[in-house]
């Protein structure tokens, strides 16, 4: 997933001002929290891309040519990407 940094930044202050907001966590550096926030959000979106470069590897890999975009290469795109990300999240 690509996200700039702009957006990152802006999902991490609603993520933070919003849990703060609502109690769930509590405090006294909102900066680091929030630094922390986008390290993870940018780690998951990092995450995501090398789990795509893998599952498109992996359907190029068929001796037959398999389109992108047609329903089989959707279903395989998305098969391929849980099993990956399963892995790396065990």
């Amino acid at each position: 997933m690509r996200l700039t940094e702009d957006r990152i930044s802006f999902i991490a202050h609603l993520l933070c001002e919003q849990s703060v907001k609502q109690g769930f966590i509590t405090t006294p550096d909102m900066g680091r929290l929030l630094t922390d926030t986008k390290n993870i959000i940018t780690a998951y979106c990092k995450l995501d891309d090398t789990v795509d470069d893998i599952v498109r590897k992996k359907i190029e890999s068929h001796s037959r040519i398999i389109m992108e975009g047609s329903p089989e290469w959707d279903v395989m795109y998305k098969k391929y990407f849980q099993e990956e990300m399963h892995k790396l999240w065990k």
